[in-house]
């Protein structure tokens, strides 16, 4: 019984984060972000559907090589 409730709360954790990764990328908000914490907490992703929509560009962290050009 434990093998199975375990296996469907991860099918269902893995199509959560999924779907709150679209979900983001359609209201500009960062994917990554909001697909880790779906699949931690799923219920996040009613926090993110009823977010308003990002006017402007997308934001975007900086990465690896943008950090060490600011520091040199």
């Amino acid at each position: 019984m434990l093998p199975k409730v375990i296996a469907v709360w991860g099918v269902f954790a893995i199509a959560v984060a999924c779907i709150a990764g679209v979900v983001a990328g359609i209201k500009r908000r960062d994917h990554s972000f909001w697909a880790a914490w779906s699949f931690l907490f799923p219920p996040m992703v009613l926090v993110l559907i009823a977010m308003p929509r990002n006017k402007g560009p997308r934001l975007k962290r900086p990465g690896l090589d943008e950090l060490e050009e600011r520091g040199a």
